[in-house]
Protein backbone atom coordinates (compact mmCIF):
# COMPACT_ATOMS: atom_id res chain seq x y z
CA UNK A 1 0.00 0.00 0.00
CA UNK A 2 1.17 3.44 -1.23
CA UNK A 3 2.77 5.48 1.71
CA UNK A 4 2.74 2.44 4.48
CA UNK A 5 5.88 1.34 6.37
CA UNK A 6 7.29 -1.37 6.25
CA UNK A 7 7.55 -2.92 10.04
CA UNK A 8 11.40 -2.74 11.75
CA UNK A 9 12.73 -6.45 12.14
CA UNK A 10 13.80 -5.23 15.28
CA UNK A 11 10.35 -3.92 16.73
CA UNK A 12 9.12 -7.05 15.70
CA UNK A 13 11.94 -9.26 17.28
CA UNK A 14 11.44 -6.86 20.64
CA UNK A 15 7.53 -8.18 20.43
CA UNK A 16 8.62 -12.19 20.13
CA UNK A 17 11.19 -11.70 23.07
CA UNK A 18 11.10 -10.29 26.29
CA UNK A 19 13.33 -10.60 29.20
CA UNK A 20 10.50 -10.86 31.20
CA UNK A 21 10.26 -14.16 30.12
CA UNK A 22 13.23 -15.27 32.03
CA UNK A 23 13.47 -12.83 34.44
CA UNK A 24 13.47 -15.48 37.15
CA UNK A 25 16.06 -17.85 35.70
CA UNK A 26 18.41 -14.89 34.10
CA UNK A 27 18.18 -12.73 37.94
CA UNK A 28 16.36 -14.09 40.39
CA UNK A 29 19.87 -15.81 41.76
CA UNK A 30 22.08 -13.25 41.11
CA UNK A 31 19.50 -10.59 43.03
CA UNK A 32 19.49 -12.83 45.98
CA UNK A 33 23.62 -13.42 45.89
CA UNK A 34 23.94 -9.85 45.52
CA UNK A 35 21.76 -9.56 48.71
CA UNK A 36 23.16 -11.85 50.65
CA UNK A 37 26.55 -10.25 49.71
CA UNK A 38 25.36 -6.55 50.16
CA UNK A 39 24.18 -7.42 53.68
CA UNK A 40 28.37 -8.35 54.65
CA UNK A 41 30.09 -6.05 52.76
CA UNK A 42 29.45 -3.16 55.58
CA UNK A 43 30.37 -5.16 58.58
CA UNK A 44 33.24 -7.22 57.15
CA UNK A 45 35.40 -4.68 58.74
CA UNK A 46 33.74 -4.74 61.77
CA UNK A 47 33.53 -8.36 62.50
CA UNK A 48 37.53 -8.39 62.01
CA UNK A 49 38.43 -5.68 64.52
CA UNK A 50 35.73 -7.32 66.93
CA UNK A 51 38.18 -9.91 66.29
CA UNK A 52 41.05 -8.12 67.52
CA UNK A 53 42.51 -6.97 63.98
CA UNK A 54 44.43 -4.04 63.20
CA UNK A 55 43.20 -1.21 61.22
CA UNK A 56 45.33 -2.42 58.44
CA UNK A 57 44.11 -5.95 58.45
CA UNK A 58 41.03 -5.44 58.76
CA UNK A 59 40.88 -3.25 55.55
CA UNK A 60 42.89 -6.06 53.78
CA UNK A 61 40.80 -8.81 54.85
CA UNK A 62 37.69 -6.51 52.87
CA UNK A 63 39.70 -6.27 49.95
CA UNK A 64 39.79 -10.48 50.31
CA UNK A 65 36.37 -10.01 48.05
CA UNK A 66 38.29 -9.10 44.87
CA UNK A 67 41.13 -10.98 45.21
CA UNK A 68 38.99 -13.85 45.18
CA UNK A 69 37.12 -13.18 42.45
CA UNK A 70 40.53 -12.17 40.83
CA UNK A 71 42.12 -15.45 41.55
CA UNK A 72 39.25 -17.58 40.22
CA UNK A 73 37.83 -16.22 36.67
CA UNK A 74 39.63 -18.63 35.13
CA UNK A 75 38.91 -21.28 37.11
CA UNK A 76 35.44 -20.94 37.56
CA UNK A 77 34.92 -20.57 33.57
CA UNK A 78 36.71 -24.29 33.13
CA UNK A 79 34.14 -25.52 35.93
CA UNK A 80 31.17 -23.57 33.98
CA UNK A 81 32.50 -25.24 30.97
CA UNK A 82 32.45 -28.41 32.48
CA UNK A 83 29.43 -28.89 34.63
CA UNK A 84 27.10 -26.41 33.12
CA UNK A 85 25.56 -22.89 34.48
CA UNK A 86 22.59 -24.31 36.51
CA UNK A 87 25.00 -26.53 38.88
CA UNK A 88 28.14 -24.00 38.97
CA UNK A 89 25.60 -21.44 40.63
CA UNK A 90 24.43 -24.42 42.91
CA UNK A 91 28.15 -24.74 43.80
CA UNK A 92 28.66 -21.01 44.04
CA UNK A 93 25.80 -20.75 46.75
CA UNK A 94 27.09 -23.58 48.67
CA UNK A 95 30.52 -22.60 48.85
CA UNK A 96 29.42 -19.31 50.29
CA UNK A 97 27.03 -20.32 52.81
CA UNK A 98 29.99 -22.35 54.01
CA UNK A 99 32.09 -19.02 53.96
CA UNK A 100 29.44 -17.04 55.95
CA UNK A 101 29.21 -20.11 58.66
CA UNK A 102 32.86 -19.80 59.08
CA UNK A 103 32.73 -15.98 59.47
CA UNK A 104 30.18 -16.63 62.14
CA UNK A 105 32.99 -18.24 64.11
CA UNK A 106 34.42 -16.48 67.17
CA UNK A 107 37.69 -15.36 67.82
CA UNK A 108 39.52 -17.42 64.96
CA UNK A 109 40.12 -13.57 62.42
CA UNK A 110 41.83 -16.40 59.75
CA UNK A 111 38.43 -17.73 59.28
CA UNK A 112 37.14 -14.96 58.72
CA UNK A 113 39.70 -14.33 56.07
CA UNK A 114 38.97 -17.62 55.00
CA UNK A 115 35.06 -17.18 54.28
CA UNK A 116 35.57 -13.72 52.77
CA UNK A 117 37.70 -14.81 50.25
CA UNK A 118 35.17 -18.16 49.52
CA UNK A 119 32.44 -15.52 49.13
CA UNK A 120 34.79 -13.71 46.33
CA UNK A 121 35.50 -17.17 44.61
CA UNK A 122 31.96 -17.72 44.48
CA UNK A 123 30.31 -14.13 43.40
CA UNK A 124 33.36 -14.84 40.31
CA UNK A 125 31.10 -18.33 39.28
CA UNK A 126 27.80 -16.96 39.73
CA UNK A 127 28.04 -13.82 37.77
CA UNK A 128 30.57 -15.34 34.69
CA UNK A 129 27.50 -18.12 34.70
CA UNK A 130 24.71 -15.88 34.57
CA UNK A 131 26.63 -13.92 31.42
CA UNK A 132 27.13 -17.55 29.58
CA UNK A 133 23.61 -18.05 30.04
CA UNK A 134 22.21 -14.55 28.46
CA UNK A 135 24.57 -14.37 25.54
CA UNK A 136 22.73 -17.51 24.92
CA UNK A 137 18.87 -17.34 26.04
CA UNK A 138 18.67 -13.73 24.16
CA UNK A 139 18.53 -12.69 20.69
CA UNK A 140 21.76 -10.67 20.11
CA UNK A 141 19.48 -7.06 19.24
CA UNK A 142 18.22 -7.22 22.94
CA UNK A 143 22.02 -8.29 24.45
CA UNK A 144 23.06 -4.99 26.21
CA UNK A 145 19.48 -4.63 27.57
CA UNK A 146 20.05 -8.17 28.85
CA UNK A 147 23.29 -7.31 30.15
CA UNK A 148 22.44 -3.78 31.58
CA UNK A 149 19.74 -5.40 33.62
CA UNK A 150 22.30 -8.40 35.47
CA UNK A 151 24.53 -5.40 36.51
CA UNK A 152 21.44 -3.13 37.52
CA UNK A 153 20.48 -6.22 39.54
CA UNK A 154 22.91 -6.49 41.05
CA UNK A 155 23.19 -3.23 42.09
CA UNK A 156 20.29 -2.99 43.61
CA UNK A 157 20.80 -6.21 45.86
CA UNK A 158 24.39 -4.27 46.86
CA UNK A 159 21.81 -1.34 47.72
CA UNK A 160 19.32 -3.26 49.66
CA UNK A 161 21.41 -5.35 51.38
CA UNK A 162 23.03 -3.54 53.58
CA UNK A 163 19.29 -2.00 54.82
CA UNK A 164 17.99 -5.54 55.46
CA UNK A 165 21.19 -6.90 57.26
CA UNK A 166 20.97 -3.35 59.55
CA UNK A 167 17.74 -4.84 60.61
CA UNK A 168 18.05 -7.88 61.57
CA UNK A 169 21.51 -6.64 63.47
CA UNK A 170 19.24 -4.68 65.43
CA UNK A 171 17.58 -7.31 67.36
CA UNK A 172 20.45 -9.99 66.74
CA UNK A 173 23.74 -8.10 66.60
CA UNK A 174 26.26 -8.08 64.18
CA UNK A 175 25.92 -11.74 63.41
CA UNK A 176 22.21 -10.86 61.86
CA UNK A 177 24.10 -9.49 59.11
CA UNK A 178 25.48 -12.78 58.41
CA UNK A 179 22.78 -15.08 58.82
CA UNK A 180 21.11 -12.63 56.03
CA UNK A 181 23.58 -13.71 53.80
CA UNK A 182 23.18 -16.93 54.43
CA UNK A 183 19.17 -17.11 53.87
CA UNK A 184 19.47 -14.98 50.98
CA UNK A 185 22.60 -16.78 49.28
CA UNK A 186 21.06 -19.99 50.40
CA UNK A 187 17.77 -19.18 48.25
CA UNK A 188 20.00 -18.29 45.44
CA UNK A 189 21.28 -21.63 45.34
CA UNK A 190 17.83 -23.34 45.91
CA UNK A 191 16.09 -21.37 42.96
CA UNK A 192 19.43 -22.15 40.67
CA UNK A 193 19.26 -25.78 41.23
CA UNK A 194 15.27 -25.76 39.99
CA UNK A 195 16.55 -23.41 36.77
CA UNK A 196 16.78 -26.09 33.93
CA UNK A 197 20.25 -26.10 31.23
CA UNK A 198 20.27 -24.18 27.69
CA UNK A 199 19.71 -27.56 26.26
CA UNK A 200 23.61 -27.26 24.71
CA UNK A 201 24.65 -26.52 27.47
CA UNK A 202 23.55 -29.34 29.45
CA UNK A 203 27.09 -31.24 31.19
CA UNK A 204 27.92 -34.15 28.25
CA UNK A 205 24.93 -32.78 25.65
CA UNK A 206 26.01 -33.47 21.95
CA UNK A 207 26.21 -30.30 21.07
CA UNK A 208 27.57 -28.28 23.79
CA UNK A 209 30.81 -25.72 22.86
CA UNK A 210 34.14 -27.47 22.71
CA UNK A 211 36.42 -26.35 25.78
CA UNK A 212 39.41 -25.06 24.23
CA UNK A 213 42.40 -24.33 26.78
CA UNK A 214 42.93 -21.11 27.96
CA UNK A 215 46.38 -20.70 26.41
CA UNK A 216 44.75 -21.27 22.89
CA UNK A 217 42.05 -18.71 24.14
CA UNK A 218 44.77 -16.54 25.22
CA UNK A 219 46.60 -16.58 21.75
CA UNK A 220 43.70 -16.60 19.58
CA UNK A 221 41.91 -13.44 20.60
CA UNK A 222 45.10 -11.84 22.34
CA UNK A 223 44.48 -8.58 19.90
CA UNK A 224 40.77 -8.20 21.66
CA UNK A 225 42.37 -8.59 25.02
CA UNK A 226 45.25 -5.78 24.38
CA UNK A 227 42.68 -3.32 22.97
CA UNK A 228 39.16 -3.49 24.30
CA UNK A 229 40.64 -5.28 26.89
CA UNK A 230 42.80 -2.62 28.14
CA UNK A 231 39.45 -0.16 28.15
CA UNK A 232 37.63 -2.07 30.36
CA UNK A 233 40.14 -2.39 32.49
CA UNK A 234 40.45 1.64 32.80
CA UNK A 235 36.48 1.56 33.25
CA UNK A 236 37.16 -1.06 36.15
CA UNK A 237 39.69 1.11 37.74
CA UNK A 238 37.99 4.17 37.34
CA UNK A 239 34.50 2.53 38.78
CA UNK A 240 36.38 1.13 41.49
CA UNK A 241 38.44 4.45 42.56
CA UNK A 242 34.86 6.39 42.94
CA UNK A 243 33.91 4.09 45.63
CA UNK A 244 37.34 5.38 47.55
CA UNK A 245 37.10 8.80 45.99
CA UNK A 246 33.68 10.25 46.96
CA UNK A 247 33.77 9.01 51.03
CA UNK A 248 37.66 10.56 51.12
CA UNK A 249 36.68 13.84 50.16
CA UNK A 250 33.54 13.68 52.55
CA UNK A 251 35.79 13.60 54.89
CA UNK A 252 38.64 16.26 53.78
CA UNK A 253 35.61 18.51 53.40
CA UNK A 254 34.60 17.61 57.18
CA UNK A 255 31.31 16.63 55.80
CA UNK A 256 29.39 14.25 58.44
CA UNK A 257 29.63 11.05 58.40
CA UNK A 258 25.77 10.35 58.09
CA UNK A 259 25.90 12.76 55.22
CA UNK A 260 28.45 11.20 53.51
CA UNK A 261 26.46 8.48 53.85
CA UNK A 262 23.35 10.10 52.50
CA UNK A 263 24.91 11.53 49.36
CA UNK A 264 26.54 7.83 48.89
CA UNK A 265 23.19 6.42 49.03
CA UNK A 266 21.95 9.16 46.22
CA UNK A 267 24.56 8.44 44.27
CA UNK A 268 24.00 5.12 44.08
CA UNK A 269 20.22 5.51 43.79
CA UNK A 270 20.97 7.31 40.28
CA UNK A 271 23.56 4.79 39.09
CA UNK A 272 20.28 1.59 39.98
CA UNK A 273 18.12 4.13 37.93
CA UNK A 274 20.07 4.45 34.91
CA UNK A 275 20.82 1.32 33.88
CA UNK A 276 18.10 0.05 31.68
CA UNK A 277 17.65 2.81 29.82
CA UNK A 278 21.59 2.39 29.51
CA UNK A 279 20.95 -0.88 27.83
CA UNK A 280 18.13 0.20 25.18
CA UNK A 281 20.43 2.98 24.05
CA UNK A 282 23.37 0.48 23.58
CA UNK A 283 21.11 -1.72 21.76
CA UNK A 284 19.26 1.17 19.60
CA UNK A 285 21.93 3.24 19.08
CA UNK A 286 25.53 1.11 19.54
CA UNK A 287 27.78 0.21 21.83
CA UNK A 288 29.92 3.69 21.54
CA UNK A 289 27.17 5.61 21.73
CA UNK A 290 26.88 4.79 25.59
CA UNK A 291 30.35 3.85 26.52
CA UNK A 292 31.85 7.10 25.36
CA UNK A 293 30.04 9.47 26.90
CA UNK A 294 30.12 7.29 30.23
CA UNK A 295 33.82 7.41 30.96
CA UNK A 296 34.14 10.78 29.58
CA UNK A 297 31.25 11.99 32.50
CA UNK A 298 33.10 9.97 35.28
CA UNK A 299 36.59 11.40 34.39
CA UNK A 300 35.60 14.76 34.09
CA UNK A 301 33.67 14.82 37.20
CA UNK A 302 36.31 12.83 39.26
CA UNK A 303 38.78 15.51 38.03
CA UNK A 304 36.35 18.38 39.63
CA UNK A 305 36.27 16.42 42.62
CA UNK A 306 39.31 18.10 43.90
CA UNK A 307 37.19 21.94 42.93
CA UNK A 308 34.39 21.10 45.09
CA UNK A 309 34.28 23.53 48.78
CA UNK A 310 31.44 22.42 50.39
CA UNK A 311 28.80 20.07 50.57
CA UNK A 312 26.48 21.44 47.43
CA UNK A 313 29.10 21.31 45.11
CA UNK A 314 30.59 17.84 46.33
CA UNK A 315 27.30 16.48 46.15
CA UNK A 316 26.29 17.59 42.28
CA UNK A 317 29.76 16.67 41.52
CA UNK A 318 29.36 13.10 43.43
CA UNK A 319 25.95 12.45 41.58
CA UNK A 320 27.36 13.29 38.08
CA UNK A 321 29.96 10.26 38.77
CA UNK A 322 26.88 7.97 39.86
CA UNK A 323 25.32 9.18 36.17
CA UNK A 324 28.00 8.47 34.15
CA UNK A 325 28.67 4.90 36.31
CA UNK A 326 24.89 4.45 35.70
CA UNK A 327 24.84 5.56 32.06
CA UNK A 328 28.09 2.64 31.24
CA UNK A 329 25.70 -0.09 33.67
CA UNK A 330 26.74 -3.47 31.74
CA UNK A 331 29.47 -2.08 29.50
CA UNK A 332 31.94 -4.65 30.39
CA UNK A 333 29.72 -7.74 30.18
CA UNK A 334 28.29 -6.69 26.94
CA UNK A 335 31.55 -5.94 25.25
CA UNK A 336 32.64 -9.37 26.29
CA UNK A 337 29.28 -10.96 25.00
CA UNK A 338 30.00 -9.11 21.95
CA UNK A 339 33.83 -10.13 21.70
CA UNK A 340 33.67 -13.11 22.75
CA UNK A 341 33.75 -16.56 20.63
CA UNK A 342 31.13 -19.15 20.19
CA UNK A 343 33.69 -21.95 21.00
CA UNK A 344 35.13 -21.04 24.10
CA UNK A 345 32.54 -18.58 24.86
CA UNK A 346 32.89 -19.06 29.19
CA UNK A 347 36.67 -19.64 29.14
CA UNK A 348 37.15 -15.98 27.63
CA UNK A 349 34.78 -14.39 29.15
CA UNK A 350 36.50 -15.99 32.56
CA UNK A 351 40.03 -13.84 31.29
CA UNK A 352 37.60 -11.07 30.45
CA UNK A 353 36.38 -11.21 33.91
CA UNK A 354 40.01 -11.41 34.76
CA UNK A 355 41.15 -7.90 33.24
CA UNK A 356 38.22 -6.07 34.65
CA UNK A 357 39.36 -7.28 38.49
CA UNK A 358 42.71 -6.64 37.70
CA UNK A 359 41.81 -3.24 37.12
CA UNK A 360 39.13 -2.87 39.87
CA UNK A 361 41.86 -4.25 42.71
CA UNK A 362 44.91 -2.47 41.15
CA UNK A 363 43.35 0.96 41.21
CA UNK A 364 42.40 1.73 44.56
CA UNK A 365 46.37 0.96 45.45
CA UNK A 366 47.82 3.32 42.91
CA UNK A 367 45.47 5.91 44.27
CA UNK A 368 46.49 5.20 47.97
CA UNK A 369 49.90 5.60 46.53
CA UNK A 370 50.06 8.57 44.89
CA UNK A 371 47.98 10.16 47.84
CA UNK A 372 50.95 8.70 50.39
CA UNK A 373 53.53 10.34 47.81
CA UNK A 374 52.18 13.72 46.58
CA UNK A 375 48.09 14.60 48.19
CA UNK A 376 44.32 13.36 48.27
CA UNK A 377 43.79 15.95 45.48
CA UNK A 378 46.23 14.84 42.76
CA UNK A 379 45.69 11.10 43.22
CA UNK A 380 41.76 12.02 42.61
CA UNK A 381 43.03 13.78 39.25
CA UNK A 382 45.74 10.74 38.61
CA UNK A 383 42.23 8.79 39.00
CA UNK A 384 39.77 10.95 36.59
CA UNK A 385 42.48 11.01 33.92
CA UNK A 386 41.75 7.21 33.52
CA UNK A 387 38.27 7.95 32.56
CA UNK A 388 39.88 9.90 29.29
CA UNK A 389 42.17 7.27 28.45
CA UNK A 390 39.40 4.42 28.50
CA UNK A 391 37.91 6.96 26.30
CA UNK A 392 40.52 7.12 23.95
CA UNK A 393 40.86 3.70 23.75
CA UNK A 394 36.89 3.33 22.76
CA UNK A 395 37.57 6.11 20.40
CA UNK A 396 39.91 4.10 18.17
CA UNK A 397 39.05 0.71 18.97
CA UNK A 398 34.83 0.53 19.28
CA UNK A 399 33.16 0.31 16.53
CA UNK A 400 30.64 3.15 15.57
CA UNK A 401 27.97 0.72 13.73
CA UNK A 402 24.26 0.31 14.97
CA UNK A 403 24.02 -2.76 13.94
CA UNK A 404 23.53 -5.65 16.09
CA UNK A 405 26.51 -7.88 16.51
CA UNK A 406 25.68 -11.52 16.12
CA UNK A 407 26.67 -14.92 17.68
CA UNK A 408 30.29 -15.92 16.54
Amino acid sequence: MPGSRKPDPAQMNDTAFSLKKIAVAAFGPALLFSIGEGAILPIIALSARNEGASVALAGLIVGLIGIGSLVSNIPAAMFIARYGERLAMVWAAALSVVALILCLIPGQVWLLAVGVFMVGMATSVLLLARQTYLIEAVPAHMRARAMSTLGGTRRIGIFAGPFIGAATMHFTGLPGAYWVGIVAIFASGVLAYMIPDLEDHKPGAAGAPAAPKIVHILRAHWKVYCTLGFGILLVSALRASRQIVIPLWADHLGISPTATSIIYGMVAAIDVLAFYPSGKAMDRHGRFYVALPSVLIMGLSMMLIPATVGMWSFLIVSMAIGLGNGIGSGIVMTLGADASPREGRTQFLGVWRMIADIGASGAPAVLSAITALASLALGVLATGLLGFMAAAVFWRWLPRSKSQPQPR
